[in-house]
């Protein structure tokens, strides 16, 4: 059964009950007023592994990720941050209307996640076409005594009606202080900490209320379609690290407050993606998107291999060398599994493949799982066809595409990839003479090597 850190209760834990046979699981989508970078698209990742390997298991999986169309602000850092919608904000600055500006970034977010081979979920709810179940969330939320509305049209949350609140990230609200961005403490609120549900305006993407025209805030956004379309009892909820506080804090006490018990049983969270050792982010400068990688001639699902190398929780260093490496791999594996198309299927080895499901199941030990299976890819007693029928099985989870190849491209001669991969290594070393000795090896075998910029290439 799969084991995942869990971010409130601090510990590696089951996700499922023994025997379940089902999982539901919220993950928090993108806001579609830009192209998803790669960071972003970690994230999406990591919920896209949870499935396959609980899927692996026989367990039917449902997954809402949501579209955020309106009410996620461009200064989001506070806990009742003020300022432009982001989505309004790029629509003025391109020229287009909001509504066609969030169609087109959330085309572009589905054919990167296409992509990258990360499964589409069955429920993708876009906030602006779920006002009405906000407004019914937030009804309720006064109705029990958990928010409170405001002469001017507000609706706040009351943070101290929720004793637990801070489980998740530690930021308890009796050490909470006023943002150090906001010019003293909002009047309107019974403390500081409040955070609004609904905000009064009159411009593009407001809608009427029974508390006066105006659009959601964006955290009770994920609460109001986390239990419209999953329901009270939701097994996982994934997102970024950086969403720990506020984002998550007020869902989940929105959400509990609203049902009257824990909605959400494990918060799972990926961490930081940085890009040749800075943050990835606009105002770094430093933003690669995954049409980058294609357009430098790399296969996109190198990205997806190269962050399976990394443990999820912990930051990743990318670089474009660890990108070139990962597509070099990516072309061996589906050359070899190629060539071991080629011979008599048999039944996978049981220990390898055993080892590598354990791993996945460890709190998604994708690197052990990697190792193991280059382990394997290197095992010359393992017969061809088992070694196969491995990969193919655990491709299933990986999702590299590793059976693209057969039958389409020429394979390797026996022994040849061993040598290709020796001789990768004794180039990173800087040791030539094995370098040329294992060049004349290929070439007696039939291989010719090339070096490039980018690495060796063979034929």
């Amino acid at each position: 059964m799969l084991r995942l850190y869990d971010t409130r209760n601090r510990r590696v834990e089951p996700v499922l009950a023994e025997g379940a046979r089902s999982m539901r699981m919220y993950t928090c989508g993108p806001t579609v007023y830009r192209h998803a970078h790669l960071g972003n698209l970690r994230s999406y990742l990591l919920s896209d592994l949870i499935r396959r390997v609980c899927e692996r298991r026989g367990v039917r999986v449902v997954v809402c990720r949501n579209i955020t169309d309106v009410g996620h602000l461009v200064d989001d850092a506070e806990i009742d941050p003020t300022g432009e919608d982001k989505v309004l904000a790029r629509a003025r600055a391109e020229g287009r209307s909001a509504p066609e500006l969030a169609r087109s970034y959330e085309e572009a977010f589905g054919a990167d996640t296409l992509a990258l081979n990360i499964r589409p979920p069955e429920h993708s709810p876009r906030a602006s076409e779920t006002i009405e179940a906000m407004i019914e969330l937030i009804a309720k939320l006064i109705e029990k005594g958990h928010a409170y509305a405001t002469p001017d049209g507000s609706v706040f949350f009351d943070a101290a009606s929720f004793p637990s609140y801070g489980e998740i990230s530690g930021n308890r609200l009796d050490r909470l202080r006023p943002g150090h961005r906001v010019a003293g403490v909002d009047e309107r609120k019974r403390f500081h900490a409040d955070w609004a549900l609904w905000k009064p305006a009159d411009r593009e993407l407001t809608w009427e209320s029974p508390w006066g025209r105006g659009f959601p805030g964006w955290h009770v956004e994920c609460s109001a379609m986390s239990l419209r379309f999953l329901g009270e009892r939701v097994d996982v909820h994934t997102g970024g690290i950086d969403l720990r506080f506020p984002h998550h804090e007020d869902e989940r006490a929105q959400s509990d407050a609203a049902a009257g018990r824990e909605v959400v049983a494990h918060w799972i969270h990926g961490e930081h993606l940085l890009f040749e050792g800075r943050k990835m982010a606009k105002s770094t400068g430093n933003v690669v998107l995954l049409s980058d990688v294609a357009e430098a001639g790399l296969d996109p699902l190198a990205v997806r291999l190269a962050m399976l190398e990394h443990p999820y929780r912990r930051q990743m260093n990318l670089t474009w060398d660890v990108l070139r490496a990962a597509d070099r791999t990516l072309r061996r594996w589906r050359s070899r599994v190629a060539g071991w198309s080629e011979s008599p299927s048999r039944p996978m080895p049981a220990e390898p493949v055993a080892a590598i499901e354990d791993a996945f199941d460890d709190d998604l030990d994708t690197p052990l799982a990697l190792r193991l299976l280059r382990e394997l890819e290197r095992d010359e007693s393992v017969a061809p066809g088992s070694r196969l029928e491995a990969f193919l099985h655990l491709d299933r989870v990986l999702a590299l595409d590793l059976a693209s190849e057969i039958g389409r491209a020429p394979s390797l001669p026996a022994g040849a990839a061993e040598l290709l991969d020796r001789r990768e290594r004794a180039r990173e070393a800087g040791d030539w003479p094995a370098s040329d000795r294992l060049r004349d090896e290929l070439a007696a075998l039939g291989v010719r090597v090339a070096d490039t910029p980018q690495g060796q290439i063979w034929s």
